[in-house]
């Protein structure tokens, strides 16, 4: 990972501003740039701290494809209701987890009642109806981000899969795609801001 306070202001982002990532200025400067709706947060948001949310969904769920929806859950959450989150109550990283852990906590409990039901009925020889109004509301924020993920160049979704979804360091997906380190992050930066955009246009579309 890169060492903190040591981004290049080409990077974009807070990437000039030597501070701390996580200090409380940098967290409250963070929310004030996502209440503007600016894009280039979403990215600084997702950057530092996917594998946070992603690791506490894993260790909730131990479902890596859940782990993966729940996360893209939060995070669409949070760029279209920043509003939700008060940065004089707590950190980004402890709400970001809260709220994977919770999306865990549902996930697991979703499953453990449909193999309840779908037990019962077996037991008494019916085939269940999938409840579609449920499975609709459970994955439909989910299944907007995953989406827009997949529309990605390889370039670019690849990279974030490994660093993302995978946990691994800017250093390890580097090497496992046998590209300099500097282009691995380029590449992460600029999916990222094309998912946001993405999803900017995706919420406008349904308010008008």
């Amino acid at each position: 990972m890169r060492p903190p306070g040591r981004e290049s202001p080409a990077d974009g982002g807070d990437r000039g501003l030597l501070v701390e990532p996580e200090s409380v200025f940098w967290e409250r400067r963070l929310h004030r740039r996502l209440l503007e709706g600016e894009h280039p947060a979403f990215a600084d948001l997702y950057d530092q701290f996917a594998a946070v949310v992603f690791g506490v969904a894993l260790r909730v769920t131990a479902n890596t494809q859940a782990a993966e929806d729940i996360s893209q859950t939060v995070f669409l959450e949070v760029w279209e209701h920043p509003e939700r989150f008060d940065p004089t109550k707590g950190a980004w990283r402890s709400w970001l987890a809260t709220l994977a852990h919770h999306g865990g906590v549902d996930w697991v409990r979703r499953e453990k009642a449909a193999r309840v039901r779908n037990d019962a009925d077996a037991e008494l020889g019916h085939e269940r109806v999938p409840d579609v109004g449920e499975a609709v509301e459970s994955v439909l924020m989910a299944e907007q981000t995953r989406f827009e993920l997949a529309k990605l160049s390889d370039d670019e979704r690849l990279p974030i899969r490994l660093a993302y979804f995978e946990g691994k360091t800017y250093r390890q997906v580097a090497y496992d795609l046998s590209l300099p380190e500097g282009t691995v992050k380029s590449r992460i930066r600029a999916g990222l801001h094309h998912m946001a955009d993405a999803l900017d246009s995706e919420v406008v579309g349904q308010e008008t």
